[in-house]
């Protein structure tokens, strides 16, 4: 089931604001994190801490963090948000988390770096009074729990995947972290899909940081066991290590247009140019604000002490994931053929974010300007 038309509407003025404070937080990602209000926590405010993984990935710097910051400061005056970004350091984030609570925050909403090992950061900040919302990945000891629905991701991709391989040939796997639960539920997902597939699996790589870099180096390794003609196909967990491969294969001589079929998630820019172009098959659309704004709306209720929504404002229903109160939502997936119909339509990249340099053509091909 879509939930495009619940993000329709947020418009240009959300977009504008996220993508004014990219470099700012890339910034503060840098020193550590910290107060975004800039007058070091506490005082009469409330304190919501926002801590996210990591900044490799372009998803949390220019939308999640700006999202959630502008959805607090409209529904509380008096609620103040400091933040924290751990560039993929556990113990960074550990660090973070104590500092979060000294500076009195009473909730945290904390993206681990490592979900399976965030139970004593939770343990911390529920002893010092806070409550805490796991973001984007799962922790069993949170309170709260707001995601997407993870192996519905890795099928989509794996079923696209299949579909544009004509169900026969090989392809390389590129996989998420180990230490992130959501790459664990995408890994799932698309093995449900593709090991009842004709499809066959050459190699196979968990990247232990995301990192476009990894995924790069991985796969020009593997060019030297595989012929690029035997490499029909990739399944990259996200954009990111779809630019890796691309930059892989092109640099082995692959010419841009004879590319495999090759996946990916979170509708980045660099992405959405690459599938107008050709170059990438698909790619997995999580309407990023709809979670931003959920996960302030009930931090927001956390923090003034009321009754969190049983449904959101953007529609999602409350329901139970593995024990935790959750909201989840539904993923979309991006083809050359629904880029104006949802990115676009959604108000998350304008057709100028896009149709840049070498890819007016493709833009104008697919009908978008």
């Amino acid at each position: 089931m879509s939930r495009s038309h619940r993000v329709t509407g947020l418009g240009a003025a959300i977009l504008i604001g996220a993508l004014s404070l990219t470099a700012c937080g890339a910034n503060d990602a840098q020193n550590g994190g910290g107060d975004s209000a800039g007058d070091g926590g506490g005082g009469d405010s409330k304190v919501i801490a926002l801590l996210l993984p990591e900044s490799k990935t372009t998803r949390y710097e220019a939308f999640d963090r700006p999202l959630f910051e502008d959805k607090v400061a409209e529904l509380c005056d008096d609620c103040e948000v400091v933040y924290y970004n751990a560039d993929q350091d556990e113990a960074k984030q550990t660090q973070q988390v104590d500092t979060a609570i000294s500076e009195g925050a009473s909730v945290v909403v904390l993206d681990p770096v490592n979900g399976a090992g965030a139970g004593g950061m939770v343990q911390s900040a529920q002893e010092a009074g806070a409550e805490v919302i796991a973001y984007d990945r799962f922790i069993a000891e949170a309170d709260y729990y707001l995601s997407f629905d993870n192996e519905t991701v890795g099928q989509m991709q794996a079923e696209a995947l299949v579909e544009a391989m004509g169900d026969k040939g090989s392809i390389l796997m590129l996989n998420g972290a180990p230490s992130d639960p959501n790459a664990a539920q995408f890994k799932a997902g698309a093995h449900s899909v593709l090991d009842e597939s004709g499809v066959e699996i050459l190699e196979e790589y968990d990247n232990p940081d995301w990192s476009p870099e990894n995924a790069q180096t991985w796969t020009t390794d593997q060019l030297s066991k595989y012929d690029p003609s035997e490499i029909q196909g990739v399944y990259a967990a996200n954009d990111g290590q779809a630019g890796g491969v691309v930059a892989a294969l092109t640099g082995a001589g692959v010419a841009a247009d004879q590319l495999p079929p090759i996946t990916g998630q979170d509708a980045e820019v660099a992405a959405i140019q690459r599938i107008l172009a050709g170059e990438q098959a698909m790619t997995i659309y999580k309407p990023i604000p709809i979670e931003a704004e959920t996960a302030a709306e009930l931090a927001v209720a956390l923090a003034n002490g009321e009754e969190v929504p049983a449904t959101s404002e953007s529609g999602v229903e409350q329901s139970e994931y593995e024990g935790v109160t959750s909201y989840i939502f539904d993923p979309i997936v991006v083809t050359q053929d629904n880029v104006a119909d949802t990115v676009i339509a959604d108000g998350f990249y304008s057709a100028d974010d896009i149709c840049t340099g070498e890819y007016a053509k493709a833009c104008e091909a697919a009908g978008i300007s």
